[in-house]
């Protein structure tokens, strides 16, 4: 019975085959075995299908209600989906052919779901925005699905497990699995890589190497090439470790000759990847551009004048403050996967596999030594870096939560050898629940205090989503019902709130053009949600506030219909008022008196008034609140409270909030109305 404790938890070396049962000598011993086969046999671990099937319904869930938070990721990239389907939107300088550090192929990939979106569902944009998102959801599960089965079935059933849930309910996942950025599609092409590279490498698989090899390039030169760092284990790997390989004295040299040539023949031929990427850019720019290059040379050589740098820096522990709101004790566990490795192989070595002695195979710890490392790798190298960002993180989350599975299943032996140890009963041991609860309530422990983070950002911070729509759900059917556009019946009596929702008609984008209206932004430009949830026919200014840095430019407007000839062009203008120095251009910004709509952010019991920055929503005679919904004010609410949600009155008690308001201009909206009446001879 002791093997039901001490079985081998990892996969056995292709070498080493399983011996064949013995036939029992008789019934009873027969019996005895099918007994002891079914107490052994290993807990249910979903398939590819359901794996996949599950992720996808956590995912799409997030896509439908999960806030954007970061703003690069709407300027960068949602912004220029969006110039490439209706034709107009914001530009930043790093899509100004001048600097080229955003690359149009990857944007270029997000068009497909606004096409669909646009043939099945018509022009309305708002759906099209939530295509993109399930687009990202379902490619995010594949590769989650992937990576979970691969551990499953190359590592240790438990560890497979333990990433399942892991994933599944990590607060970090629910944000980058469906974020439009580049290090989240870095993360997919890493989940895929790893998934091929967990596997021992060896001079008869060239499978693992070439998919691995296309997997690494890919989210680095279609995604981020920073993230090539997280192949670096892999690549000393391929080229240093015996694996699984037999290698001796006599026949070394041509073995490492093999596996230098192998990788190089499959780092050529990833490295193709680059033809296709570089022609569109350069199409998209009018120039020969290599965006991969551009961002490096931008990020690792700037001159005295610019670099990230301008755009904020942080301290040393941002990042272990930030992964431990995203992946709460998973992070202690992930970093101490590697110390929990060493514990294991001095006290209960046989852990990861038969052998204690390795002559010309590499030792299994040596293996998942290169397993673990990516992770701590990239943490290292981007805390280093003065500049950093959440979305920095990205392509490592499904690591720390593979790291983390490593700890707790290692952590699980070592309960197993010292319960075995003290009660000197291996039976006991094999009926004991002990250590199933003590791996379920980590996991269950992470996942609560994950899915309390994620609801903090649907209840503290979703406003500014749900205000911008306000003006296409409500405020603009109210003004075409006002001035006779289109009819709203009224509702019955006993109608549901869903059938009032569908008793608003399809706005044409038309009459919505005919209205004129000018939405403005102050100091809240950098939640601005993207044109994809303004109306069209919704002009999008800026207005001056405090904020003294680079905004975004307006793309040079082509004509509505889609056609990627006509966007090109504008892709191709150098925008005059787009520098890299973040200086400010004051010929962005508009007058406050010229805008219909505004969207302002206002702390009642803790504002901070100036010129620039009035509380707009006190200036009644000017402005009517149109919907305002409650926003947290982190600085001023407790730590506790705004990082976990609680229901209940008594633990908001800590929280203060303020009023995220759409405001109309009273006297600019009432002529807007009068004149469109007067047009329909009402």
């Amino acid at each position: 019975m002791a093997s039901n404790i001490q079985e081998i938890r990892f996969r056995r070396p292709a070498s080493q085959k399983p011996t064949a049962p013995t036939k029992p000598k008789n019934r009873h011993a027969g019996i005895l075995q099918d007994k002891l086969r079914r107490s052994q046999k290993a807990p249910w671990c979903p398939s590819f299908s359901v794996a996949f099937r599950t992720f996808l319904l956590i995912r799409v869930a997030g896509a439908m209600y999960s806030n954007i938070q970061d703003c690069d990721e709407v300027f960068n990239f949602w912004e220029p989906l969006h110039y490439l389907d209706r034709g107009y939107g914001f530009q930043t300088w790093e899509t100004s052919p001048v600097y080229a550090i955003r690359s149009w192929a990857y944007i270029l990939l997000h068009s497909l779901p606004t096409r669909i979106a646009f043939t099945l569902l018509g022009p309305e944009k708002r759906p099209a925005f939530f295509a993109v998102r399930m687009f990202l959801a379902a490619i995010s599960s594949v590769c989650e699905a992937a990576l979970y089965r691969a551990v499953v079935d190359k590592l240790n059933y438990r560890a497979g497990r333990y990433l399942l849930f892991m994933l599944l309910f990590s607060a970090g996942m629910w944000t980058a699995s469906t974020a439009f950025l580049p290090s989240s599609f870095a993360m997919y092409a890493n989940a895929i890589a790893f998934s091929y590279a967990l596997e021992p490498s060896s001079n008869k698989n060239m499978r693992r190497t070439m998919f691995s090899t296309l997997a690494f390039a890919t989210g680095a030169i279609v995604g981020w090439p920073f993230s090539l760092a997280v192949a670096i284990p892999f690549v000393f790997e391929e080229l240093f470790l015996y694996g699984t390989d037999k290698v001796t004295s006599e026949n070394k040299t041509s073995w490492m000759i093999a596996r230098w040539r192998r990788m190089f023949t499959c780092a050529a031929v990833a490295a193709l990847l680059f033809i296709p990427v570089v022609a569109l850019d350069t199409v998209f720019y009018g120039k020969l551009v290599i965006v991969p290059w551009n961002i490096v040379k931008y990020n690792v050589f700037p001159d005295e004048a610019r670099g990230p740098g301008l755009y904020g820096t942080e301290p040393v522990n941002f990042y272990l403050s930030n992964l431990l709101l995203n992946f709460n004790v998973l992070v202690p566990l992930a970093l101490f996967s590697l110390p929990a490795l060493a514990v294991t192989y001095v006290y209960d070595r046989k852990r990861l596999g038969e052998r204690t002695i390795y002559v010309d195979q590499t030792s299994p710890y040596r293996l998942m030594v290169v397993r673990l490392a990516p992770a701590y790798i990239w943490a290292t190298v981007m805390s280093a870096q003065s500049h950093k960002e959440e979305r920095f993180m990205f392509p490592i989350y499904p690591l720390i939560c593979f790291n983390a599975a490593v700890t707790v299943y290692l952590m699980r032996g070592w309960l197993e050898t010292a319960y075995i140890q003290y009660t000197r009963s291996p039976y006991r041991a094999s009926r004991a629940i002990i250590f199933s609860r003590f791996t379920l309530s980590i996991i269950t422990a992470s996942g609560v205090l994950s899915f309390s983070h994620i609801m903090t950002h649907w209840k503290y911070y979703h406003a500014p989503m749900s205000i911008f729509h306000a003006l296409e759900a409500d405020e603009i059917p109210r003004i075409l019902n006002t001035t006779g556009q289109i009819f709203i019946p009224p509702p019955s009596p006993n109608q549901s709130r869903l059938d009032e929702e569908e008793r608003i008609p399809r706005i044409d984008p038309a009459l919505i053009k005919q209205l004129g209206l000018h939405m403005c932004v102050g100091k809240e430009w950098y939640r601005f949600p993207s044109h994809f949830l303004v109306p069209d026919g919704v002009q999008v200014n800026w207005i001056k506030s405090e904020f003294d840095g680079m905004l975004p430019a307006h793309f040079v407007e082509t004509k509505a219909e889609w056609g990627l000839p006509a966007r090109v062009q504008g892709t191709r203008i150098v925008p005059s008022s787009l520098n890299d120095l973040n200086k400010e251009a004051p010929e962005l910004y508009v007058d406050v008196a010229e805008c219909d709509y505004l969207v302002d952010l206002d702390f009642p019991l803790h504002h901070s008034e100036s010129v620039r920055e009035p509380r707009y929503v006190l200036d009644e005679v000017t402005w009517e609140r149109v919907k305002c919904l409650p926003f947290l004010d982190a600085r001023h609410s407790s730590l506790l409270t705004r990082t976990l949600w609680m229901p209940g009155a008594r633990w908001q008690e800590g929280n203060e909030y303020g009023d995220y308001c759409l405001l109309k201009n009273r006297e600019r909206v009432k002529r807007i109305e009068v004149e469109m009446t007067a047009r329909r001879g009402l």
